[in-house]
């Protein structure tokens, strides 16, 4: 095997602003894109880092004044790499040093003296760990291109038996798996944005489908557009649906519904419906949809009186109230009578939700929450019903009482110390984030509630989300992980990186994604960021997902469908 030859030579730079690495002779400027992963091998240690920023620059500038002409190629030729050349920014994000005896690793590493761990043996090669940079390279150490094993020792193998990685992309110029840490992952609330277009929903697909394939987490997905749980439209030309969740792990995926007739025309077979009474729905509820009700505080203070007069059942009371039942109730009760009757008025457009229903034999919630307990994925679908006023309620009522629910399960565990009685780690989808995690709503909605715990009840969220602008800043500093595609807007872009240090060279790769397929991840599931050419949602994609060897569940009509989708692929 020939060694590999270094692409560039640090010059100079500094720890909290990055290096500076001159081309090497040879190298063009042009084969070179930010974002690439790289390699900077120093006196002592080993750096991984990215490519930032492509530079020209001169040793003269007489040579800007009076440049070669274009026919003058053997002038242009003599000029390239000595009076003319390349300079590239680089980030340095870890160093691979001798392991310690002591002191925290960020991360279990390869052991190059282990052929099983990715490489042959290296005699005389000491154990080594990944650490975060708190020094930089030498002058004139030597960047290379990263090869295999540099990503296999940074981002693990999906095939490590003792982690739960998964494979989510590759990097944009080598066919190497790029892992999340599906455990670290689900530690935490996390995020995935991109304007639209941009392929989000596709994003949180192929991970809820890793985090049902790995079982790290038992999912719960408000699923606003019917695109997670059974078939959806592709946005590949050449396909024109792809699977959903249920059909990809039939065992383990359950759909419920607010609008059964939807379901039954798109062909959804077995979904439960789903439906909430007027007496699940808190003031608090109410509160999130002040915007879309328009009410205002005078009928939300109104209605606190109300709910401490009637209790549970108050907005039945309240619709079925007339004219001198209210005077009465306000001279009564020190209510104002303008207020209720304009509550009373804005809450009869709730009757227009096909899901709503005076009172309920029956607990779905609470069959939801068994479902959860058994390890069974649900995703929650509105059809028709996927306005905002409609998602937004259905999907706070909801969570607050499988909140609730946790807290009560994670306070026995904490009590008996029992590992039975330990709740399922659980993720909540949600998308139109900002429309629960906005600065004023956050601090009033389960969801903000939720944000801010991260991992404390076992609860953590998945929010998909085009304007991360519009999350309150809180709420997105507690995001664990960040998975980005292509956003133009500024402010987007500068949400995005909250609580992020040196994120400034971040933002450029960023600003230079292309708008289908690749995103920047960086956080808590990954070592370093890292930018990704995604994995595509397609038949090879349900035929390593829907494994037969693994999926013990799975009906003989997805098995047959996975198998014959290896035997076309060849795998």
């Amino acid at each position: 095997m020939t060694a590999p030859q270094p692409l560039a030579t640090v010059i100079q730079g500094s720890l909290s602003r990055g290096l500076e690495a001159r081309l090497n002779p040879g190298v063009s400027v042009e084969d070179l894109r930010v974002g690439k992963f790289v390699v900077i091998q120093g006196e002592r240690h080993r750096f991984f880092g990215l490519l930032t920023d492509v530079t020209l620059a001169t040793s003269n500038p007489q040579i800007l004044v009076n440049p070669p002409r274009p026919e003058e190629t053997l002038l242009q030729e003599v000029l390239a790499g000595t009076g003319t050349y390349g300079v590239i920014a680089l980030t340095p994000m870890l160093m691979l040093v001798p392991r310690q005896t002591e002191g925290e690793r960020l991360y279990p590493l390869i052991d190059p003296n282990r052929p099983e761990d990715g490489g042959p043996a290296l005699p005389g090669a000491e154990a080594m760990e990944l650490l975060p940079v708190k020094t930089v390279p030498a002058h004139f150490s030597q960047v290379y291109e990263a090869r295999e094993l540099d990503f296999r020792t940074v981002f693990g193998w999906e095939e490590d038996p003792t982690r739960r990685n998964f494979a989510i992309g590759q990097p944009l110029d080598m066919a190497v798996p790029i892992c999340l840490d599906l455990d670290r992952w689900v530690e935490r609330s996390n995020g995935i944005f991109g304007k639209s277009g941009t392929g989000k929903s596709f994003l949180a697909r192929l991970l809820l489908a890793g985090i049902i394939r790995k079982r790290a987490a038992v999912n719960l997905i408000f699923d606003m557009h019917s695109e997670y749980g059974w078939e959806a439209a592709s946005e590949d030309r050449q396909a024109t649906t792809v699977k959903g969740l249920r059909q990809l792990f039939p065992g383990q995926v359950q759909i419920y519904t607010l609008d059964p007739d939807s379901t039954r025309r798109r062909g959804v077979r077995d979904a439960r419906e789903l439906f909430i009474a007027y007496n699940q729905i808190e003031v608090e509820d109410l509160a999130l949809l002040a915007e879309e009700l328009n009410l205002s505080e005078a009928s939300l203070e109104n209605a606190i009186i109300l709910r401490n007069e009637f209790g549970r059942d108050w907005i039945s009371r309240l619709l079925s109230l007339s004219n001198a039942e209210v005077q009465e109730f306000c001279e009564q009760k020190m209510g104002n009578k303008a207020s209720i009757l304009a509550l009373q008025r804005k809450l009869t457009r709730l009757d227009d939700l096909k899901y709503i229903r005076n009172s309920l034999p029956h607990n779905y919630i609470g069959e939801i929450l068994e479902a959860l307990s058994r390890g069974i994925h649900v995703v929650i679908e509105f059809g028709s019903q996927s306005n905002l006023l409609s998602y937004m309620l259905a999907a706070n009522v909801i969570t607050r009482r499988i909140h609730q629910a946790y807290v009560q399960q994670t306070e026995r565990y904490l009590q008996s110390k029992n590992p039975l009685d330990r709740p399922r780690q659980l993720c909540i989808t949600i998308e139109e984030a900002h429309r629960f995690l906005d600065p004023r709503a956050a601090k009033q909605t389960i969801f903000g509630t939720i944000a801010r715990e991260m991992r404390k009840y076992f609860v953590t969220l998945l929010v998909v989300d085009q304007r991360p602008s519009s999350i309150d800043s809180e709420v997105m500093s507690q995001l664990g992980t960040r998975i980005t595609a292509l956003l133009n807007d500024e402010q987007d872009i500068d949400a995005v990186f909250t609580g992020v240090a040196g994120s400034q060279n971040l933002k450029t790769v960023l600003a230079k994604l292309d708008s289908k397929q690749q995103a920047l991840i960086l956080g808590h599931a990954v070592p370093m960021p890292v930018v990704v050419q995604t994995r595509s949602y397609d038949p090879r994609f349900y035929a390593e997902i829907a494994d037969p060897d693994w999926s013990q569940a799975a009906d003989a009509e997805v098995l047959w469908a996975a198998q014959k989708a290896k035997e076309e692929l060849g795998l």
